[in-house]
């Protein structure tokens, strides 16, 4: 990507009202959506498949698209754990991380480590599927639910088959995303996120990666979205609200796309 920049901020507030267009996704999706629940489950395509919910959201948002790629031949769930509040909600302690991270200690813990621990028990869900399903999964993940995805891809290469990303913050952590604010009143550390974020790409996934994105997205900054370290990623840019991303018919196209390669 020749346009390919480094975030330095997240959207302006003032262009959330992009964000309204996910009414006209809604829209849209009422077509593909009706035809496959007119339409029988095909035949088995490809691997199983774990739909993974951003921020603030859980398994009721990625229904619709679920439904879609069990009715395409790609048996789809949800990733099962409950509203994804990035971990805050889980207690732990920086100890509790697995093996996989190597953070920097901090006596001033204020739970910076939250997304990481919440990725440890994401790829413990993926792994148990694995053990249960006897095949690698395909895992799909919007927004924050994209780094979790890529973290348990980097850290079970065997388990997962492929990733697919939609607006997710691959960089930064939330420090260039409009969820700022929220951690930043929690007094946790976006810096240190940022540092530790990055410190995890010394260990590159090694799976095909399709990262999908919004140059409009007015949530999530779409440079943070380009991945720069990987090499066996395709971006492939779209034209669409950020919350709208797991509603639209044509990121629906590109995600079959995806797991058909």
């Amino acid at each position: 990507m020749n346009d390919v920049q480094h975030p330095v901020a997240a959207p302006p507030r003032h262009k959330l009202w992009l964000e309204t267009r996910v009414l006209f996704d809604v829209a849209k999706m009422t077509g593909p959506l009706l035809e496959a629940a007119l339409r029988k489950p095909s035949a088995k395509k490809g691997p199983p498949v774990i739909v993974v919910p951003g921020f603030g959201s859980d398994d009721r948002y990625t229904k619709p698209l679920r439904h879609f790629l069990t009715c395409r031949g790609y048996p789809a769930e949800g990733w099962g754990m409950g509203k994804n509040m990035a971990g805050i909600n889980l207690p732990h302690s920086l100890e509790d991380l697995s093996d996989n991270w190597d953070v920097e200690h901090r006596e001033d813990y204020s739970g910076e480590a939250s997304v990481p621990y919440l990725c440890d028990k994401l790829a413990e869900r993926v792994e148990a599927r694995y053990e249960e399903l006897g095949e690698p999964i395909s895992l799909i993940g919007w927004s924050l639910g994209g780094y979790l995805a890529r973290e348990a891809a980097r850290d079970l290469p065997d388990k997962v088959d492929r990733v697919i990303t939609l607006g997710s913050p691959i960089i930064g952590g939330p420090k260039y995303t409009a969820a700022a604010p929220f951690f930043m009143k929690r007094g946790l550390d976006l810096d240190w996120i940022e540092q530790e974020v990055l410190k995890r790409e010394s260990r590159p996934i090694q799976q095909p990666v399709t990262a999908i994105y919004s140059k409009s997205d007015a949530i999530v900054s779409w440079h943070a979205t380009v991945d720069h370290h990987n090499d066996n990623v395709e971006h492939i840019e779209v034209d669409a609200a950020h919350v709208g991303l797991a509603f639209n018919p044509t990121v629906w196209a590109h995600i079959i796309d995806a797991l058909e390669a």
